[in-house]
């Protein structure tokens, strides 16, 4: 069935040169929007929420920001197969790149939460993450820094404005700002014909004969359109490939953690392929190191397609031209409460320790 796969394949990407259609691969997919903020994204807000966004100090320990895991000095992820969180704790998926999260219509790898804002509150109170006890305890440490009470009211101009909803507002308008146009990719569908190699292309047109585009079309490779609803695909499709034991692919049910519904079973989302080149290790439980092995495990468990060696490179030559442009960035300073810290310490610990 492979073998048979693979000729036709060849036959279609063959085909597809003898007719002229050299652009076939571009079809399903187009160039990544410039902006993408709200009318209400304030430079007081976005601001407000590149601070909440890098202080720690919303955790349980002062240890874990959303940066932690979602670096922004990289790829937007942290490199690991799973995230640690507070006191150590790893949680069971890898962390998605933050950067271009806006042009997906959920978030998470389940899909439990649909907005950027409602994605910012999950981690706050995870145990396995920021380990707060409840939104009021975050909210309680931020009061306690005249700083912070301060932006917010010139944020959200409202002498209250200290609120959980405000604060993802504000953590969301900040992640609108985390896009990475102009990749070779953009330039290319923009008309530049040689905003790629020879390789790349050969790699768009093999991503395009051979079914990708099924799932990861549009702007940010994922599915995702302007006002598109939320999309769940099986995750292993052809359960038989030898790629689910190896990776250990089958244990992790996906969707139907957040639903309760069995039906969803093994459902995931869609993730962007917008800088898949510096976000590894790959899939939902990291367990992927290498971007052609990836490609492999994706064409036999999804596509029931076994790739040569020369079809891994260029896919993954391709993958490399979806390296955006990422925005100037400076780091905030944080405000702080003068002579005393909002982390209190473990007082009984440390008397200990020095007996």
């Amino acid at each position: 069935m492979i073998a048979r796969t693979n000729m036709i394949t060849r036959l279609f990407t063959f085909a597809a040169m003898l007719v002229g259609i050299g652009q076939v691969g571009a079809q399903n997919l187009v160039a990544l929007p410039k902006a993408a903020l709200k009318q209400s994204d304030t430079p007081e807000k976005i601001e407000l929420g590149k601070k909440l966004y890098f202080d720690p100090r919303l955790s349980a320990t002062g240890t874990v920001s959303c940066n932690s895991c979602h670096n922004l000095m990289e790829g937007g992820d942290d490199g690991r197969a799973t995230s640690m969180g507070v006191n150590g704790l790893t949680g069971p998926r890898n962390a998605p790149t933050v950067w271009n999260a806006v042009f997906q219509a959920s978030q998470f790898w389940d899909g439990r939460a649909v907005t950027l804002e409602e994605q910012a509150k999950g981690p706050m109170v995870a145990d396995v993450e920021m380990g707060m006890l409840g939104h009021d305890q975050v909210i309680s440490r931020i009061k306690d820094i005249a700083g912070y009470t301060n932006d917010f009211q010139i944020a959200f101009k409202n002498d209250d404005a200290v609120t959980i909803e405000n604060a993802v507002e504000a953590i969301a308008a900040f992640e609108r700002t985390l896009i990475t146009p102009n990749s070779a990719l953009d330039r290319y569908l923009d008309g530049d014909e040689h905003a790629m190699s020879e390789t790349q292309i050969r790699g768009m047109e093999l991503f395009e004969s051979i079914g990708c585009t099924e799932c990861h079309s549009g702007p940010a490779l994922n599915g995702w359109d302007i006002g598109s609803d939320a999309e769940f695909v099986e995750f292993p499709r052809f359960d038989t490939s030898p790629f689910v034991q190896a990776y250990d692919l089958a244990t992790d049910l996906g969707r139907s953690q957040a639903t309760g519904d069995n039906t969803d079973d093994h459902l995931f989302k869609t993730p962007t392929l917008r800088n898949v080149t510096l976000t590894a290790p790959y899939l939902h439980n990291g367990r992927v190191s290498s971007l052609a092995e990836t490609c492999r495990l994706m064409a036999s468990t999804q596509l029931d397609v076994e790739l040569t060696d020369r079809e891994a490179d260029d896919l993954t030559s391709f993958m490399s031209a979806l390296e955006g442009e990422f925005p100037e960035m400076t780091f905030p300073r944080l405000p702080s409460r003068s002579g005393e810290s909002v982390i209190q310490a473990k007082v009984g610990s440390a008397i200990n320790d020095q007996s």
